[in-house]
């Protein structure tokens, strides 16, 4: 890191000159060595930092995943902020099927991180531990997430169709729903008629009954109808 230290000085007229004692000069070379310490210092321990990291990603590519995930947690020991060491620590828990507390870590990224790219794998990662868990519905909000950070993730996409056929499947279609609904209104008891309903049945069918009366008298006196001729 380079340092530019701008001095602005007012020159009220030509010839006027500034003078610094030697213990202005001393207190400003002191200063201008504190930070040049302090960046050194963090460009050392951003070094450290990154070292322990690339150990860790070592021993998560030769697959030991708890070795890997000891590493991590030294990282965020000294530095909690490490949102790749949180990432990768969440991953080596996966890998161990630890996938409680990889989703609590991915939870954290997906609240606090701020950079797209890290926060659309976060989603992603924890789409697939809860689809590994069957709760489908929960999956296919964080593959929507990932996705909406990063519409050219392939994985995401072919993850979030794959839950929603298989949430298909779970569920029943609403054509069997409707018919379930109309199966059951059939069972459904009819509702009992008062008493003035009755009596109004009763008096429509005695109506019905005289009228059938009437018309057999009739057909008896005229004899039985014949066929029509040709």
């Amino acid at each position: 890191m380079i340092l530019y230290l701008v001095c602005r000085t007012h020159v009220p007229s030509v010839g006027f000159r500034i003078y610094f004692t030697r213990k202005q000069i001393k207190a400003r070379m002191q200063s201008l060595l504190a930070i040049l310490m302090l960046v050194a210092c963090s460009g050392v321990l951003w070094a450290q930092e990154n070292g322990i990291i690339q150990k860790g990603n070592d021993f998560y590519r030769s697959q030991q995943y708890d070795r890997a995930g000891a590493e991590y947690q030294k990282v965020l020991q000294d530095f909690p902020g490490n949102t790749t060491a949180k990432f990768n620590l969440a991953n080596a828990l996966v890998k161990q099927n630890k996938t409680d507390d990889a989703g609590k870590l991915l939870s954290e990224l997906n609240v606090k991180e701020t950079k797209p790219g890290l926060r659309s794998m976060a989603d992603y990662n924890e789409g697939v531990i809860l689809s590994q868990q069957k709760k489908l519905e929960e999956s296919i909000e964080y593959y929507k997430e990932a996705l909406r950070l990063n519409p050219n993730d392939k994985d995401a996409r072919e993850n979030l169709q794959k839950a929603l056929l298989e949430l298909k499947k779970k569920n029943p279609p609403k054509k069997q729903e409707e018919k379930k609904k109309k199966e059951e209104t059939k069972q459904q008891p009819k509702p009992k008629l008062s008493q003035r309903e009755a009596q109004q049945q009763l008096k429509l069918l005695e109506q019905k009954e005289k009228e059938v009366q009437e018309r057999l008298q009739k057909n008896s006196t005229t004899g039985s109808s014949q066929p029509k001729d040709w």
